[in-house]
């Protein structure tokens, strides 16, 4: 019989990926799942040292609050990560802090009442407090669209064509995160970069024990490997004179995270002391909410893709933004400076690894709540390069945001209204947030700048966000 010829070859749609090792309920055996979920909690410690390392100096605190803040934010993410994969969505997702609410927590730090505070340890104190009750009574958001079903409501209006630019961008949304870290510390990023893809496709035949080793455990080989690299230039003086930002990006030791982690420390509610609520802080908090229930929306959808799971149902969505929504209320009371998403680099590690089970997840929460008690431990790998996490985000985040357009097959690409709303969707998903980070960083505040401080955060909040743009977009042209 003859081969077909190549435009005779037709791929139908498939809900379902192919070539994944483990689904969603087949998991591998223990001493595999347990170096897997290890695997998971290194990759989100990313997010969970940068988003406080970047916020705790700017509220006036230490690097003594600073630490106490990362084992805050990991505790809380492995508790949620439990709840969300045993009582939520029951998909394999991690859910770690989000970048979503960096703009209304500096407009909180940034309150002149706050700023007028002198002694830097009160003021750090009294501006988590605000933070704690905004985060408390924005969380009500989430909650009362999950439980109440309205979620799954509103779900339903979200076709496969408006997904799409959603699920895409909650990936390519993320680019400032990729190459932009690794080009401040080129030496240590560009290695991390090649061998993190060498090892997870090019060297993936590669078996030990019928176990394809280096493309399960790509990301904690290369890490080791570009660790100890980066320590030993740090050890041999390579930054001795250099300046003070390459350093910071570059060196092993510059996160005082060590130094100054207790060795044994349980987070509890309300240990900064009692919340202070504002109006104005909630209320810019709560498109923050808004913004993390979309983006989460986009990764769930992604990850049951990833994870050969059938597509979650509207009313299953819906319960996960409820769970989130009490996860984001744990924020709150136990102080982690940030809310709760998906992590959409735990998401992309499914398909790396080709290995979607809820087991793995569900172990890596427990490395994480472990560890963050264990400060001295944990600490210790939470002073990896942010470089080196850079450069796996480079790989991560797109391999979600193809999940997003594989989505492609299920609408008709050969009609020019469907090719017309996912262009401009992502076209403008891009451009938007784009044009408000770079007047922000020129202006040193959004685009929306009235004297309501609370419809400012609101409206820079909403579109810095590339998802929410494109589902903005997206809806309104169909």
């Amino acid at each position: 019989m003859a081969e077909p010829k190549p435009e005779e070859i037709s791929h139908p749609p498939m809900d379902q990926l192919q070539g994944l090792e483990y689904c969603i309920d087949s998991n591998p055996s223990w001493g595999e799942a347990i170096a897997l979920g290890f695997q998971h909690y290194i990759l989100a410690l990313g997010t969970a040292v940068m988003i406080p390392s970047f916020l705790v100096p700017l509220m006036g605190g230490t690097d003594d609050d600073k630490v106490r803040v990362v084992q805050t934010l990991l505790f809380v993410e492995g508790i949620n990560t439990l709840l969300q994969t045993l009582f939520g969505t029951r998909l394999p997702t991690v859910i770690g802090g989000s970048y979503a609410f960096m703009v209304p927590i500096i407009s909180i730090i940034h309150d002149t009442t706050l700023l007028s505070i002198e002694d830097n340890h009160m003021r750090f104190l009294y501006t988590m407090r605000a933070v704690q009750g905004a985060l408390i009574v924005a969380s009500s958001i989430q909650i009362i669209l999950g439980y109440s079903q309205m979620w799954a409501i509103c779900t339903r209006f979200f076709s496969p064509l408006g997904m799409i630019p959603v699920i895409a961008l909650v990936g390519f949304g993320l680019f400032d995160k990729g190459f932009p870290v690794i080009g401040r510390c080129v030496e240590i990023g560009i290695p991390m970069l090649i061998l993190f893809i060498a090892f997870s496709q090019y060297l993936k035949n590669f078996h030990t024990k019928q176990l394809p080793i280096l493309e399960r455990f790509a990301l904690i080989i290369s890490i080791t490997v570009i660790w100890a690299y980066a320590h030993l230039l740090t050890a041999s003086g390579a930054y001795k004179h250099r300046p003070e930002l390459t350093q910071l990006n570059c060196r092993t030791d510059k996160a005082n995270l060590i130094s100054s982690a207790p060795w044994i420390k349980i987070p509890y509610p309300l240990q900064w002391g009692a919340p202070t609520f504002d109006a104005g802080h909630a209320f810019g908090m709560m498109a923050a909410v808004l913004v993390s229930l979309i983006e989460s929306t986009g990764s769930y959808k992604a990850a049951a893709r990833l994870a050969s799971a059938t597509p979650p149902p509207a009313h299953i969505l819906s319960r996960g933004i409820g769970w989130q929504g009490i996860g984001i209320l744990l924020d709150g009371l136990f102080g982690t400076l940030t809310g709760s998403t998906v992590s959409v680099e735990n998401v992309g590690l499914l398909g790396s690894t080709r290995v979607g089970s809820r087991r793995v997840i569900q172990i890596s929460a427990g490395f994480m709540i472990f560890f963050s008690i264990l400060g001295k431990f944990g600490a210790l790998f939470a002073s990896i390069p942010f470089t080196i996490f850079a450069a796996v985000y480079c790989v991560l985040f797109g391999i979600v945001a193809s999940v997003g357009l594989s989505f492609m097959q299920f609408t008709n690409m050969n009609s020019m209204r469907n090719l017309f709303i996912i262009g401009v969707a992502m076209f403008l998903g891009l451009s938007v947030p784009e044009y408000y980070r770079e007047y922000t960083a020129k202006a040193l505040h959004g685009p929306a700048h009235t004297r309501a401080v609370w419809f400012n955060d609101f409206l820079n909040t909403i579109f810095f966000s590339s998802p929410t743009v494109a589902l903005i977009v997206a809806v309104l042209l169909d």
